[in-house]
């Protein structure tokens, strides 16, 4: 049986889990997250640091692009209560207008319309925070001495679960496998046999690009844009995976003493693998998960869509775990390298989860994004830092009664007093054996005197009758 949150009143007690055998069927429907290992503490606008300061009205606009799903005519059907919640809340963001020069107005929105929760994981304060961009890179249609590495799109015996991939972009945590030579279904290809050439021949190639830790970096962030040599300019974005677990090269650079903790980011870890050609293709490989990609667009200049279908904001999405519903907004609090690699530059920003990636695990780990271009991965490359998550939720769900329907711990059991514990459990066992004993003996004392005492009955010529047996 699966664990699930415990949701208590409002008050300065953090939520702890509950089991969900223990939990009331009323208690289930006003759960809102449905999350293991995640606690919830709701708060007071006043308590957000840097909430007042914030641009709201920015955050409005986000948040009324991730509306349109909600509000389409064939709404994706999601039965999790957050889903059922912003819906109403999206139906009221709609009424409202844009607000986007209105940032008082669009502060009211949020406080009148959601409910500030302190997320994280149980028993911990603050959440990984990282960052990505959309890469702006140089390629060719066809591989040149300069344009080496591909970017692959989806290969068509990619299985999941057994059976043929569907058509749509698969979900970030699926078991991907093929059939080998016996029609026996193994784990799909690896990044070294990869680049090794294991889908040599097959025409998968979208595009060639510089080198093989460029399309790595491409991979990571989930999209990109190629310009030909023509000048088209191609839009990439996700579309499969191969199904190996995420591993960051830059924590086995780290391990490995190649690069100093104090110095990690992405551009340092370009560096290294530019100045170390020989040792780069194995530590590559030790990131076994591969991505697949599909085109999506011919010189466009908008920013790309995330998970979500709809596009992204700089600045203002973010990527978060599957168990989150998008569109949900989260407040971040932190302190970000964002003007250079060592400023603690104060980040307080209102943010709408449109996104996700196979390395965003936890109820409080984001990927923030910055835009796209050089200037925006070198500000997403230096962010590894620690934050504090404040997530919104719709005020349809209502916390205070989701800690009233749960239940009170069982009491705890009476403990004697110490004089009447110091006997040995043996000993207590012993006596208590020999006691019931006694009792026994005497309960079967008593019905064979009676037996013996009572006069003899001679038996009746007629027999009573047997009673029916239990059906």
């Amino acid at each position: 049986m699966s664990r699930r949150l415990r949701i208590v009143s409002k008050s300065a007690v953090i939520l702890s889990l509950g089991l969900l055998a223990a939990m009331p069927l009323g208690a289930r429907d006003v759960d809102p997250l449905q999350a293991p290992d995640t606690q919830l503490e709701p708060i007071e606008w006043s308590e957000i640091d840097g909430w007042a300061d914030d641009d709201h009205a920015a955050a409005f606009a986000t948040f009324r692009i991730s509306c349109n799903p909600f509000l389409a005519r064939r709404a994706a059907a999601d039965s999790r209560p957050i889903h059922q919640g912003l819906r109403e809340v999206c139906r009221r963001a709609a009424a409202a207008g844009p607000l986007a020069d209105d940032k008082v107005k669009a502060r009211e929105f949020f406080e009148q319309n959601f409910r500030p929760v302190r997320i994280a994981k149980l028993g911990e304060k603050t959440g990984l925070l990282t960052g990505y961009y959309e890469p702006i890179v140089d390629g060719s249609r066809f591989p040149n001495p300069e344009f080496s590495a591909p970017l692959y799109r989806r290969p068509s015996d990619i299985l999941i679960g057994g059976k043929p991939a569907p058509k749509a972009a698969l979900p970030n945590r699926a078991a991907v496998g093929r059939f080998n030579a016996k029609k026996e279904v193994e784990p799909y290809f690896d990044r070294g046999a990869i680049e090794n050439g294991a889908l040599d021949g097959q025409r998968l190639e979208i595009a060639w690009i510089k080198d093989h830790w460029e399309a790595m970096t491409i991979q990571i962030q989930g999209s990109a844009r190629v310009r030909l040599e023509d000048g088209t300019m191609l839009r990439l974005n996700y579309d499969a995976h191969n199904g190996h677990s995420y591993t960051a090269v830059g924590r086995i650079l780290i391990e490995r003493g190649l690069v100093p903790r104090e110095e990690m980011s992405m551009d340092r870890i370009s560096q290294w693998m530019a100045k170390n050609p020989d040792q780069a293709k194995e530590v590559r490989g030790t990131n076994k998960s591969f991505v697949f990609f599909r085109i999506t667009g011919l010189n466009v200049e908008t920013e790309p869509p995330g998970a979500q279908g709809v596009p992204l904001t700089a600045g203002r999405s973010i990527a978060v775990d599957r168990i989150h519903v998008y569109g949900t907004p989260f407040f971040i609090e932190a302190e970000l390298p964002i003007n250079g690699a060592r400023t603690k530059d104060s980040f307080r920003r209102l943010m709408v989860s449109q996104d996700t990636g196979s390395a965003i695990i936890g109820p409080a780990r984001a990927d923030l994004y910055f835009g796209a271009g050089k200037d925006a991965g070198a500000i997403a490359g230096r962010i590894r830092q620690q934050g504090r998550f404040v997530m919104l939720l719709p005020r349809e769900l209502d916390m205070v009664e989701a800690g009233r329907a749960m239940p009170l711990p069982r009491p705890k059991p009476e403990i004697p007093p110490d004089d009447e514990t110091s006997a040995t459990p043996k000993a207590d066992a012993k006596a208590k054996g020999k006691a019931k004993s006694k009792a026994e003996a005497k309960e079967k004392a008593k019905p064979e005197a009676k037996q013996k005492a009572a006069p003899t009955k001679q038996p009746e010529a007629k027999s009573k009758p047997k009673s029916k047996q239990a059906s």
